[in-house]
């Protein structure tokens, strides 16, 4: 069975087809930007290769309705419009991604994958936030955590690389990309995230703030009258590093930083603090740590970032070994002698995963919702 894997983001729609093997036997990534993407470059790329059996579409929202991948029908799709207003920057352009695929490809059955669904395991001791009940019953208020295709593939993929069964392992999985957040993963289940209603709570990110008190939202609007939509802009696109150092590229910031630069050395230092901080909790979320893993572009190329991190929780047993460190490239164990956690790095997959949860649905008896034992890590 031939996949179309369709990942629509900010910058790019990204199209990888993989064959019956899971090997990515053609790849593209289509321009994108605040108008969308050319239709008719999409086509062209689609029309150039094999015709896919099926397509999967990765859709950062579902609810607390879609636990599991499942089959678009028209139904499907308008209950994925209504969620928009859950996830406004990032649904639509997954939407546009289903309905350019489909005019390319009207007969191939689709499927959409969600970034929140490896998430809908949390324990509601995590996913509810101490808000008025109104709140909570009325607009759906809860966290939902992003990311959930990455950190299902990572915690996978980790395991494999310490050669120990998933259902045995306490992780914290760290997805460091333009994006950051991670996860608490207990015998590859969810059970903690740092992302939560929105993308915009956790960590410091490249160009969003991260958590910050909300007080401080509440002052800036009342005491100085900088309106909702300001805020918004503001801590999503013009904070996080960028706010910091002036750029979200760790190829660029690192560099800086390792130069003695100020604004740069600040920017790194507040970064893994909040990263630390950040797996503490999750580490206590998860009962423990056995595996520590990275991926993500930042996670996966930026030595420096994992080094640092693993040196400020040392007093957790977290020893990392600087020559595997500084070599590693992929799929590598970067544990240092006498680690009590195992260290890896993970390339990120998100298609794999995507591939694997649409094998489980279409040879799932004709189910069209998989339970989410079935398609977990």
């Amino acid at each position: 069975m031939n996949i179309l894997v369709v990942n629509a983001g900010s910058s790019s729609l990204k199209l990888r087809l993989l064959d019956d093997a899971d090997q990515v036997v053609h790849s593209a990534d289509l321009a994108a930007d605040a108008d969308g993407f050319d239709e008719s470059q999409l086509a062209a790329q689609i029309e150039s290769w094999p015709r896919p059996d099926i397509v999967a579409h990765r859709v950062v929202h579902g609810g607390q309705e879609y636990r599991s991948a499942i089959h678009i029908d028209s139904e499907v799709r308008e209950r994925l419009q209504a969620l928009t207003e859950l996830a406004p920057l990032h649904q639509p352009k997954s939407l546009a991604g289903i309905d350019a695929v489909t005019r390319s490809l009207p007969n191939a059955p689709a499927v959409a994958c969600f970034d929140t669904a490896f998430h809908t395991t949390l324990p509601e001791a995590a996913a509810t936030y101490a808000v008025p009940r109104e709140w909570r019953d009325r607009y759906a208020i809860r966290r939902y955590g992003f990311h959930g295709l990455s950190h299902a593939y990572c915690s996978r993929k980790a395991a494999e690389i310490v050669d120990r069964p998933v259902d045995q392992l306490r992780m914290v999985t760290c997805h460091l990309g333009a994006g950051a957040s991670l996860a608490a993963v207990v015998a590859g289940r969810s059970v903690d995230t740092t992302m939560g209603f929105t993308p915009l709570e956790g960590l410091v990110m490249a160009t969003r703030s991260g958590s910050v008190d909300p007080g401080l939202v509440l002052w800036l609007e009342e005491h100085e009258g900088v309106s909702p939509h300001e805020i918004a802009v503001a801590l999503e696109t013009h904070s996080g590093l960028t706010a910091l150092a002036g750029t979200g590229d760790m190829s660029t910031l690192v560099p800086r930083a390792e130069a003695g630069e100020p604004d740069a050395v600040l920017a790194l230092d507040v970064y893994v603090h909040r990263l630390v901080a950040a797996v503490g909790a999750m580490a206590a979320s998860a009962g423990g740590l056995d595996v520590l893993a990275f991926t993500g572009g930042a996670g996966e190329r930026t030595p420096s970032v994992r080094s640092e991190t693993c040196r400020r929780l040392a007093w957790m047993g977290v020893l990392v070994d600087d020559n595997l460190n500084r070599e590693a490239d992929s799929d590598s164990d970067l544990s240092g002698a006498g680690s009590i956690v195992r260290i890896v790095v993970v390339t990120a997959r998100e298609d794999l995963q995507m591939a694997r949860e649409v094998r489980v649905l279409v040879q799932g008896a004709g189910t069209s919702s998989p339970s989410t034992e079935d398609i977990g890590p």
